[in-house]
């Protein structure tokens, strides 16, 4: 079992009379790579200087191996950042960018022979710079680079420096805030994989603060979704994608079809005036319910055979697969499918139980997706064409 390194207790931040960070809760175990995932201003930042120690909240407790952390300045804890622009000094070498800060003399409190503390300063030998910062150069996959100059590196190169300069120093935590921002997509893709080696070959944890969904969701232990101050929901990123609490979760984990629905009865659901099977329980009888369906697990099958049908509206092509967009009369829905569909071709559409995915309403409800609240709307859209039990029953005998 993993051992908590890390932990915020009611952590609250306000700038300003403007609440920034809303009373946040959090454990970030040793070794563990946990990525701060959401949009601008949500306040994954913020939380990452209170774990650095760059900014103090004004209210609630930050906590190392238990430790009450909150006054203690950022070179007093053993916590190095990376930042987006990588601030590596352009006049030295690659070699001394990361020895850096093994140069500076650290103090040590040491008790003199009249048994009184006398603090002094220690400077580290150059043998022992040597082989860290070698050691660093090889672990990011730039031995053989120690006399390059900064200038004559890549993007991508010069973050690895940033990284290496940032381990040097072993600590036992490394906080990473959008250190990808600032490359092209095939280099970001290239680091998230390089990242997450480094984290595991190191050992350490890593924090990664980031607003792409794609990079929280390939590198990540944990994923801490947040908005509007407010962690929405903290799990692994499979539960995240196939498990969101609500709506902007789901929205802001991939692409989501969000409908609103009613729950009957344990693992049947009613939406577009229709029941299907679900796999989820635990919700009162005819509780309304946000209904999210993943684009991916669409299964799009001959008219006469589908659950729904409706019209192909947009088609784009996005290399392995097609974004479709179909019209169910007046409600469209995202399918990605690997087939080619014309628009104006009508298709019918299959659900199987666990393609249904079913939550709670929240605040963010009505707010993401092409939906709207559930009201007596959905009883007047007569004119989506449903194909009722009987018909379906007929369909499946005809196969």
């Amino acid at each position: 079992m993993s051992k908590e390194l890390i932990r915020l207790v009611g952590c609250s931040m306000a700038f300003d009379d403007e609440l920034v960070l809303d009373n946040i809760n959090l454990y970030i175990n040793d070794s563990e790579f946990l990525t701060l995932l959401g949009p601008s201003g949500c306040g994954k930042t913020t939380t990452l200087r209170i774990i650095g120690g760059f900014t103090t909240p004004t209210a609630g407790e930050v906590l190392f191996d238990g430790v009450r952390m909150n006054d203690i300045p950022p070179y007093l804890r053993q916590v190095n950042t990376v930042f987006q622009r990588y601030a590596l000094f352009p006049h030295l070498n690659v070699f001394e960018n990361v020895a850096f800060g093994l140069r500076i003399p650290k103090t040590v409190e040491e008790t003199s022979a009249a048994g009184k503390p006398v603090k002094r300063k220690v400077k580290l030998p150059e043998s022992e710079i040597r082989e860290r910062v070698l050691e660093m150069l090889s672990v990011v996959s730039l031995k053989g680079f120690e006399n390059r100059r900064i200038t004559e590196l890549s993007g991508g190169q010069q973050q690895r420096v940033a990284i290496a300069r940032a381990l040097v120093n072993r600590p036992k935590v490394l906080l990473l805030d959008e250190p990808l921002g600032a490359l092209d997509l095939r280099l970001r893709k290239d680091m998230q994989s390089e990242l997450k080696r480094i984290q595991q070959q190191m050992g350490i944890t890593f924090i990664y603060v980031t607003h792409d969904q794609e990079e929280a969701l390939a590198m990540s232990d944990t994923i801490v979704v947040m908005d509007q101050g407010k962690i929405q929901q903290i799990g692994r990123p499979e539960d995240i994608y196939n498990e969101p609490k609500n709506a902007f979760v789901a929205d802001f984990i991939g692409e989501s079809n969000i409908l609103d629905g009613v729950m009957h009865e344990d693992y049947v659901v009613e939406f577009f005036n229709r029941k299907f099977k679900c796999l989820d329980k635990g919700f009162a009888p005819m509780e309304p319910v946000d209904v999210v369906i993943r684009p991916e697990d669409v299964d799009i099958v001959p008219v006469d055979k589908g659950q729904l049908k409706g019209t192909v509206t947009a088609v784009t092509f996005k290399g392995v697969h097609y974004d479709t967009i179909v019209d169910f009369k007046g409600y469209k829905w995202l399918i990605q499918t690997t087939d080619f569909h014309d628009v104006g071709e009508t298709i019918g559409i299959v659900l199987n139980p666990d393609d249904i995915h079913i939550m709670h309403k929240s605040a963010y409800s009505g707010m993401f997706g092409d939906y709207s609240s559930y009201s007596e709307e959905y009883d007047e859209i007569g004119d989506v064409t449903l194909l009722d039990e009987e018909d379906e029953e007929e369909a499946g005998h005809a196969e």
